[in-house]
């Protein structure tokens, strides 16, 4: 197994900024790694997890580079410690695109390299694709421009349904079913994610970090075809790493080949024993990202 390394004591801050949507104003919690004194605005990472997940995903890439770089990971609204929106309408690419520009702006920096996993990736996909874009590299984990309707039913299903549990371990066994093509993940990484993921309510219960009408708005944006975003996929400039899970359900092996030859610069790095999505939490994936951006 390749070695792991254990993030220092105190590595991190906690920071927020306020998001505004058509249902007020909603707070947006961010985890800022390494010391911003030190970096200038070409050596920031703007880490963004995928839509039931939350900022620690990064806590292993984060603790991995931060002597290096800057690694700002925020909570995308009603996910981990940011608020809830009151309506599921609110959950939407609009308001988080929105939410993202303004950590960056809080951040004070004209220029990052984002590295999304699944519905992050789509986001820094939308905001590269846009004219003075802050997106100065891209790293796309296990997403691409198209991706099936039955991958997106797949998690519908589940998103937004679970009920309280009684322990950390009942919330890791149902983490465990869930994500079963989450890799690299060893014991001490599941009960991370399960301490990260949820909270104690008032009755002892644990909840997770996930709002449930994430959950609604996710299902209501389902239609009868596969997503398509080639038209924004061929708008994005910067250079792009592609990461795809060798037995991914959510990146097929013929839109990441075709993501080859039309659209942005793209180098595609496939990992093995890996579905969808990998999880960033060993030196070997964490060295595939470190490398290109060090080459690019």
């Amino acid at each position: 197994m390749p070695h792991r390394k254990k993030a220092p004591a105190k590595a991190y801050s906690k920071h927020h900024v306020m998001g505004l949507g058509f249902h007020g104003f909603h707070r947006i919690n961010y985890l800022e790694w390494g010391n911003p004194s030190k970096f200038n605005a070409q050596e920031t990472l703007f880490c963004v997890h995928g839509l039931t997940r939350n900022a620690r995903d990064f806590d292993y890439l984060a603790a991995a580079t931060c002597e290096d770089y800057r690694v700002v990971c925020p909570d995308v609204v009603g996910r981990g410690d940011s608020d809830h929106i009151t309506s599921a309408e609110g959950y939407n690419y609009l308001q988080y695109n929105a939410d993202m520009n303004a950590v960056i702006a809080r951040i004070g920096v004209t220029e990052v390299n984002w590295i999304g996993t699944s519905m992050g990736g789509i986001i820094g996909m939308v905001l590269a694709s846009v004219a003075q874009s802050p997106i100065k590299r891209l790293v796309v984990n296990d997403i691409g421009p198209e991706v099936s309707r039955d991958a997106l039913m797949s998690i519908a299903e589940y998103i937004g349904r679970s009920e309280d549990f009684a322990t950390l371990k009942d919330v890791e066994a149902y983490l465990r079913m869930i994500y079963t093509e989450f890799a690299p993940m060893t014991d001490d990484d599941w009960a991370h994610m399960a301490h990260y993921s949820s909270r104690r309510t008032r009755t002892g219960a644990y909840r997770l970090k996930v709002d449930n009408r994430v959950g609604e708005a996710f299902r209501d944006s389902i239609s009868y075809f596969n997503v398509d975003m080639w038209d924004t996929w061929e708008q994005i400039t910067c250079p792009v790493l592609v990461l795809r899970g060798k037995n991914s359900s959510f990146l097929s092996e013929d839109t990441a080949e075709k993501m080859l030859t039309c659209g942005p610069e793209t180098t595609l790095v496939e990992i093995e024993e890996t579905g969808h999505t990998p999880t960033l939490r060993n030196d070997e994936q964490v060295e595939v990202v470190t490398e290109w951006l060090a080459e690019t």
